[in-house]
């Protein structure tokens, strides 16, 4: 039998195979992601010299943290994920961009980001996400952020920043917004620090 002649076999039981086999979940009904609820205007300008600018480098994230599901802790040891909750990125890298665009929507700071701009910038804010996710013994989004900021002079600053949104349930549609409310909180209390 030649190639020609076992073509429509092939595609016969690539068809029968096909209602057998799936090639992956179905896609979420939403994702979520963070928006900055300040960001800089259209055709805003910004100029300054590297030894002057800010970078915000990606935070680190504990595992848990480290995927795009939606943290809930259940108890002092115990994690889940909530349901139909799913970032559209890793949340650190989300909170970078927010963090960013808040910062430069402040107007006080030139912020570079990007490449090896953020590197080279005389003053890096990085840090550690320790919380993004849904406290379910307290119906509450949470927010907790340790930052480090290194100075032009080498010095280091650290703090951390923290905020909740309480009285929320355990349902997508409620934690999502109530989790963008907290990190624009956290993004504006850093901004505030770092001005």
């Amino acid at each position: 039998m030649n190639s020609l002649a076992r073509l429509p076999v092939m595609l016969a039981a690539a068809i029968s195979l096909s209602g057998c086999i799936s090639l992956g979940n179905e896609p979420p009904e939403r994702l979520f992601t963070l928006t900055p609820e300040k960001v800089t205007a259209v055709g805003n300008a910004a100029q300054g010299e590297l030894g002057n600018a800010i970078s915000v480098i990606e935070p680190d994230a504990p595992q848990r943290l480290s995927v795009t599901r939606v943290p809930v802790q259940i108890d002092p040891s115990s994690v889940a994920y909530l349901k139909d909750a799913v970032w559209v990125d890793k949340p650190a890298k989300l909170f970078q961009r927010l963090l960013s665009e808040t910062i430069r929507a402040g107007g006080e700071r030139l912020v570079v980001d990007g490449g090896d701009l953020q590197y080279a910038a005389a003053t890096q804010l990085s840090g550690q996400i320790v919380d993004l996710g849904y406290d379910a013994q307290s119906g509450s989004a949470i927010v907790r952020f340790d930052a480090v900021l290194k100075q032009p002079d080498g010095q280091l600053r650290t703090r951390r920043f923290e905020s909740v949104v309480s009285g929320i349930p355990a349902k997508a549609d409620a934690v999502g917004p109530a989790l963008n409310e907290a990190a624009n909180d956290v993004a504006a209390q850093i901004a505030e620090w770092v001005g």
